[in-house]
Order: structure tokens, then sequence, then C-alpha cells
């Protein structure tokens, strides 16, 4: 019993030294990229440039916990669309990201820094996602922001919401340079709770309607549809006719490269009362 306890002990001592709890951070870039009712084909042909840090706490050498924050940019352009509705429709829109995610982390292997066995692993990822958004269009010279002009009929006061959640989830792959250092390689998907990161979602507005609320230039980001021989005889825009699918909410993906250190398992000191001196 007692040789049967003293390897119990030693295996569960065994296994704290390499779960290596602790925490690690640094910084990651990439790439973003935008699927909704623009880009319906999931072309990946305007990526947008996107950064931050991140800070990751190792349970042990399974789970993580993962916080990250960062910025991107995502843009479409119906005129890049294969499909002829869209091409006819001619809306466009880009965006600036601002992107806060909580995740748990997976690792298919043990992973452990600074081992010369198990120094890299697969992970899979599952958490939420916050982020802030502006949808913008460009009319002649000028970029203006789209969700001020309400250009699906919102009356004022009304508009959706600029910040907005999601589901975060993907997977990647970590590597070890040394003890403190890894370098980690991610694809991300936030699925979005909202339909409007390009501005599209329902229908068509009542023109005259916008006109008088919003002015003409809400009219002229509204409808830009054009005629195409063989697919319409006339622009689109009429109003009640679909301009998006709100059943479809809006997607972006973010694939980055991270550099980050490990800290070490770094707890406050415990602060225990002094014994007193006879």
């Amino acid at each position: 019993m007692k040789k049967t306890g003293l390897f119990i002990l030693v295996a569960l001592i065994s296994f704290q030294i390499q779960a290596q709890k602790g925490w690690e951070g640094g910084p990651w870039a990439g790439a973003s990229w935008y699927f909704g009712d623009l880009n319906t084909s999931y072309n990946l042909g305007t990526p947008g440039l996107a950064a931050g840090i991140l800070a990751r706490y190792n349970f042990n050498e399974r789970l993580c916990l993962k916080f990250s924050a960062g910025i991107g940019k995502v843009e479409a352009d119906d005129a890049r669309s294969k499909n002829i509705f869209e091409r006819a429709r001619n809306l466009s829109f880009e965006s600036s990201l601002v992107d806060v995610t909580a995740q748990f982390e997976f690792n298919f292997l043990p992973y452990i820094h600074g081992s010369q066995e198990n120094y890299f692993s697969p992970y899979v990822f599952l958490g939420l996602t916050g982020f802030h958004f502006n949808p913008k269009a460009r009319l002649g010279d000028e970029i203006h922001e789209l969700r001020p002009l309400g250009t699906e009929g919102q009356f004022k006061g009304e508009e959706y919401h600029n910040v907005h959640g999601g589901l975060a989830f993907g997977l990647g792959m970590k590597l070890d340079l040394s003890y403190e250092w890894s370098l980690n390689f991610e694809l991300g998907v936030r699925q979005l709770f909202t339909d409007y990161l390009d501005d599209v979602s329902t229908v068509y507005p009542d023109k005259s309607d916008l006109l008088k609320s919003r002015g003409e230039i809400a009219v002229a980001l509204s409808d830009r549809s054009i005629v195409i021989p063989g697919a319409n005889e006339g622009p689109i825009g009429e109003e009640g006719r679909q301009r998006g699918n709100s059943n479809n909410k809006d997607t972006y993906a973010i694939a980055n490269i991270g550099l980050v250190y490990y800290f070490g398992d770094l707890r406050c000191p415990d602060y225990g009362k002094r014994k007193r001196k006879k």
C-alpha cells in the first residue's frame, strides 16, 4: 500500500509539472474576410489586414482559456459576383472591425512548453465574441457612413446597433520555438448575431419617404442597381423587392499568426501571519 501511495503521489506531482499551468501572451497579425449578402460565394479575393494581442491561461496540457483583442477591415462589392442578380444590385461596403473574443481551446495532443516530444499540437476552440463595426460606401469621390442613412427605411433612432456579438469557433496549430516562445497559427470564424455588417438585410424602402427623412445621399446609396442586358429591363430597386436575405446572418473570418511568450505559472504570493516570538 505504501508503494502504491508513493507511486500515485509521484504521478500527481509529475502531472502537475507537465501540465505547466500559467499565462502566455503576445501579438498576432493576419487577414480578415467577410461573408454575407454581398459575398454569397465565399470569395476570398478581398482580404483586409487584421492585428491584435492575445492572452492565454493554460489549465493543463490539453485545456486553455484565451482572450484576444484586435482590429481588422472587411469589404465586398457586388461587381465581383458571378451571380447576375447581385451584379445588377450593384451594392458595396467596407467596414473597420474591433474584435474582442474569449474562447476555450482543446489541444488534440499533449502540449508542453520546452518539451522535445510534446512541442506541437493542433487545437480547436469555441467561444464568444463582441465587436464594433461601421459600414461605409463610396459615392463619387466621397465615402459615407451607411448606418445613419437608414438605407432600408429604418426610422431615425431605430437603426441597427453597431456593437454586436457572435459565436467564435475555429482551429489552429501551436508550435514551440523554445521553452518561452511559440508560434500559433489560427483560423477563426465569427458567426454573428446581426445581418447588418454589410448594411444589407431585408428589402428596398419607399424612396419618397427615404428622401424626405434622410435626403438624396440616402436614396442614392440605398438603390445603386444597374441594368444588365438579358437580366433586367430596368433597375431592380423597387419598394418591397428583396435587397438582402435576413434569414442568413453575416460572418467574418480571421486567419493569423501569433508570436507567444510563456510567462509560467504566475501566482500571487501567500501572505500568512508571522509567528510571534516567544
